[in-house]
């Protein structure tokens, strides 16, 4: 399986849902850099299940045991490896065999690639699961762009079609951003979130589920990062967040938006301040020719509805070669989306941190 990510920051991931535990390397951290406890645990708790109505019943603290890499509360520049124990896994929900593949699973693609050696128990190392700890590597490497004033932030933009209002202006404002991200429900309309919740309440209640638009924004990145063509920051960060399960789609600034548009409105314009470049749009979300602007880079990610749902659908059994009507048990999210904020926030960390080192100008001294 392909669980690595990174060009300078090299991340592997490992285990399974219903393994004994859930965990990432990460290789090339800059040495010397201060990684708080608190706000490592705090960014984690975001995402944590079961503790929010509109996530699923397991609930997992998610603490992260430091096997390596992090000495006095520093980086050492070794590798560093976090361990999160499952404990509250209920692998009886699923069979020994893997016989009744779930729609909208990878549970019979996988069968097909792995022989059936899979652990399909919970979707296995396909599980979302396996976000904890991609989350937490996202929270150490926000705290260090932090130190060159470099941040990242996410909301909830979308959920089964309901919209949140944008922010006004060419680019959010950071600060409102900020308070917004902070949110237990994280939406800048806190009318149009109580409605989205209500949505997936009546999901959860009729067995279904329903999906949604998440935002993210890297705001501070210094103009001409990146690399023209293959290797651009919309297919580096791309890459990155479509290792994010349930993701289907990626977009950049008005993204497929800028279809309908006239060239006219949808250029970016430039003017000089105090001799400074400033752009008085960003539509472009802060990347031209695949490098950045200097404007924020901002990004939406789709997520699809939670395949697993208790509503009968057709399926087979494999070993009768037939079809049958199932229905999915276990524990799930009515609705991944309020869930996976921390995670697109996360990785937009990670992938900043790791664009940042191609130059090595801004974390090439000790941080003291």
């Amino acid at each position: 399986m392909s669980s690595q990510w990174g060009r300078n920051i090299r991340i592997s991931l490992f285990g399974e849902s219903h393994g004994a535990a859930i965990g990432i390397t990460i290789d090339g951290l800059p040495a010397g850099y201060a990684i708080s406890e608190e706000a490592t645990a705090a960014f984690m708790q975001r995402r944590a299940p079961g503790w929010m109505p509109w996530s699923t019943p397991r609930r997992e603290t998610d603490s992260v045991e430091i096997v390596s890499g992090l000495y006095k509360g520093r980086t050492t520049g070794s590798p560093l490896c976090g361990l999160i124990r499952n404990t509250d896994q209920r692998s009886h929900d699923y069979p020994d065999r893997m016989n009744h593949p779930r729609p909208g699973h990878a549970d019979l693609t996988a069968d097909i690639r792995y022989g059936g050696f899979q652990d399909h128990r919970g979707g296995g190392h396909f599980s979302g699961r396996l976000t904890a700890p991609l989350t937490f590597a996202g929270a150490v490497c926000s705290q260090i762009i932090q130190s060159a004033n470099i941040w990242t932030a996410s909301r909830i933009v979308a959920i089964a079609g309901i919209e949140d209002q944008p922010f006004s202006g060419s680019s959010p404002d950071f600060k409102a951003y900020r308070a917004v991200a902070a949110k237990e429900f994280p939406v800048l309309n806190d009318a149009v979130g109580r409605n989205m919740i209500d949505v997936i309440r009546d999901a959860r209640e009729a067995g279904d589920s329903v999906g949604g638009l998440v935002e993210g924004v890297i705001v501070g990145l210094p103009a001409g990062l990146g690399d023209p063509v293959f290797d651009s920051v919309e297919s580096r960060l791309s890459s990155l967040l479509y290792g994010i399960p349930a993701v289907k789609g990626v977009s950049f600034g008005s993204g497929f938006r800028s279809a309908g548009m006239y060239g006219s409105s949808n250029n970016d314009e430039m003017v000089m301040e105090n001799g400074d470049v400033r752009y008085l749009s960003n539509h472009a979300g802060g990347i031209l020719g695949g490098l950045t602007t200097g404007e924020p880079v901002v990004f939406t990610v789709a997520f699809r509805p939670t395949p697993s749902i208790k509503r009968t659908q057709k399926t087979l059994d494999l070993e009768k070669q037939e079809t049958i009507e199932y229905s999915v048990g276990g524990r799930h999210d009515p609705c991944i989306v309020p869930r996976a904020v921390p995670v697109v926030e996360a990785a937009a960390a990670l992938f900043a941190l790791d664009l940042l080192q191609d130059r090595r100008v801004v974390f090439n001294e000790r941080n003291k």
